[in-house]
């Protein structure tokens, strides 16, 4: 089996989800999770993928083109982690064999996903050697090298990969709310305060009475970002 025909494994969530839960509580969190999970699905079907399952805020996914993954990955950072009052969402994949069964899938593969998700910065598609190999030419995405990275329970370095958007700006997006992480529209913020000649927005004034009681602390969280 060659990389083009084998599985490719997403793992897509909110980098911000603690942040958000500790900011607006639990149930409010869990409702932002539940909206992330049914946005992600209405973008599946047109990317030859299917949801796995969800473990808390974060979703597993498997598409059955590595080509077709990418561009998924860019499309949720894009589409949905990009949208107000929303946090900041990352993804990571990989391709390789793994094996099914009763609907889900296990194996190397798919622990490797997952760890380099959760090797992703905010609003990130990052990928392995392996995916980017089995997806070939990627019209109109640039793959830029993140370097090789050590993942627990993994003997040998991984070679990584950003993949983005060609001709895309840096800023592109809504600002983030540096207390909750959310996306806020700044037309709809709930408030703006300026720190070190920086402008932040936020999504509510809770957020923004957090930040205003201890603004260093949120503005370095925000600039790991």
């Amino acid at each position: 089996m060659n990389g083009a025909d084998e599985p490719t494994f997403l793992f897509a969530d909110l980098a911000g989800f603690t942040a958000l839960t500790e900011a607006m509580g639990d149930h409010e969190a869990a409702d932002v999770a539940a909206d992330f999970s049914s946005a992600v699905r209405e973008l599946l079907e047109d990317y030859r993928a299917e949801q796995v399952k969800a473990i808390g805020d974060a979703l597993m996914l498997v598409a059955h083109a590595p080509d077709r993954a990418v561009e998924l990955g860019l499309r949720i950072v894009e589409d949905v982690g990009a949208r107000h009052y929303f946090p900041v969402v990352r993804v990571g994949m990989h391709t390789g064999e793994a094996v099914k069964r009763d609907g889900d899938w296990f194996g190397a593969a798919v622990n490797l996903a997952a760890r380099v998700s959760a090797a992703a910065s905010g609003s990130e598609v990052l990928l392995t050697a392996a995916t980017r190999q089995a997806a070939g030419a990627l019209e109109g995405i640039e793959l830029h090298e993140r370097g090789r990275r050590s993942f627990r329970n993994v003997a040998e370095q991984v070679e990584t990969y950003a993949a983005i958007r060609g001709g895309a700006q840096s800023d592109a997006g809504l600002p983030i709310d540096p207390v909750c992480r959310m996306a806020v529209d700044p037309e709809h913020s709930a408030g703006r305060l300026v720190h070190d000649s920086v402008d932040y927005h936020f999504c509510s004034l809770e957020c923004a009475n957090a930040f205003s009681g201890d603004p260093r602390r949120y503005a370095a969280a925000a600039a790991d970002l």
